[in-house]
């Protein structure tokens, strides 16, 4: 554990087995860092009928491509295995269940893992992305409510809330979905602050996601203006998502003002019994390991231009939604990413910075 690397990538989902491949055709030493036993990201916490909202011949990542016919949307187990292949393509060094707990800077980084392992590195690449830290909002009541509390990273299916009343606290992509496959034997609704955008997913036939790469949004760098990547707000229309909002099924509330101990308070004073409350209200990063380092805001957030720390040299993040592009946290879009912070890393490398002194080259 006293070798020096050159970069270590920490996290192993798509972000970091992307990076791999791109320091593998640099021929940089490094390791892949993973906090569980296996580098496939956070797509086994996800629910089961999870279905990627891009089409196989848009979602594969550079060198190796999605299996399917093009016009297929990969499931939640198809994209598991697809990154296990990718790895086992590449040959990437993972070194499973080191979760990252601290980082020290001086003659570049020592990591310190949970596992009690000890890496040190030159460069540092951290790929982790948020999933294992949702955000739940604090609402009144919450601690008297005597039903189910849970957040959509939780969820799985609808079995065990056959016959409730539940509600999808949401207006985005997995609030949606979630709802409606519950609304088939529960009575559902979707607990919203606006109204839920839904975006045609075919136009003309042909996959939303073709003409935004064919007009250059999904990779346009809006960083070079001084701008973050828009957020997508507005939920993809899988099939019958339009007719079925309209009939009801599920309906649409205005968000509740505070729970109860039987169930929630709505904006006009109305109380209704409710079963069970699913949070699909995103996530935060949780990178408390770079604090130390001055490498995040005030509110936890990487302080970076498109992927490269601003305060920290040799620090570099993969992964972070609209990190440099609309695309940048899918499948489709770290390799870019990926590919511009490993060309960075290089001339990095070069110059000798990380040991605080410019080498003459």
């Amino acid at each position: 554990m006293n070798k020096m690397w050159d970069v270590i990538v920490i996290g192993g989902g798509q972000a970091g087995l992307v990076s791999g491949y791109y320091l593998n055709k640099k021929k940089l030493r490094f390791l892949i860092l993973e906090a569980s036993n296996e580098a496939v990201g956070s797509w086994p916490r996800y629910y089961d009928s999870l279905k990627l909202f891009s089409p196989a011949q848009l979602s594969s990542m550079p060198g190796l491509k999605m299996p399917g016919h093009r016009t297929h949307y990969p499931l939640r187990d198809e994209v598991i295995q697809y990154l296990k292949n990718y790895a086992k393509a590449f040959d990437l060094p993972i070194q499973p269940n080191q979760k990252v707990i601290r980082i020290e800077k001086s003659d570049g980084f020592t990591i310190h893992t949970e596992a009690g392992a000890v890496y040190q590195t030159k460069a540092i690449i951290n790929a982790t992305g948020s999933f294992h830290n949702p955000f739940t909002p604090n609402i009144t009541g919450r601690e008297i409510f005597k039903g189910e509390v849970l957040h959509s990273f939780e969820y799985r299916n609808p079995d065990r809330y056959k016959d409730q009343r539940v509600l999808v606290v949401g207006r985005g992509n997995s609030a949606v979905q979630i709802a409606m496959e519950l609304t088939e034997s529960s009575h559902t609704s979707l607990a919203v602050l606006q109204p839920v955008q839904l975006v045609n997913q075919k136009v003309f036939g042909i996959d939303l996601h073709f003409w935004i790469k064919a007009v250059g949004l999904d990779t346009f760098q809006f960083w070079r203006f001084g701008k973050q990547a828009p957020i997508p707000t507005a939920a993809a229309d899988l099939g019958d998502y339009k007719s079925r909002l309209e009939a009801g099924k599920p309906d649409q509330r205005d968000m509740f003002v505070a729970f109860t101990e039987s169930g929630v308070v709505w904006p006009e004073g109305l109380q209704e019994k409710v079963d069970t409350v699913i949070f699909a209200t995103g996530y935060r990063p949780s990178l408390t390991y770079l604090q130390e380092i001055g490498a995040l805001d005030r509110k936890g957030r990487p302080l970076h231009k498109a992927g490269i720390s601003q305060n920290v040299p040799g620090l570099y993040f993969v992964g972070l939604e609209g990190q440099r592009s609309f695309a940048s946290a899918t499948l489709r879009g770290v390799g870019p990413d990926a590919k511009y912070v490993v060309r960075h890393i290089g001339r990095f490398l070069q110059t000798g910075l990380w040991t605080g002194r410019r080498r003459q080259l």
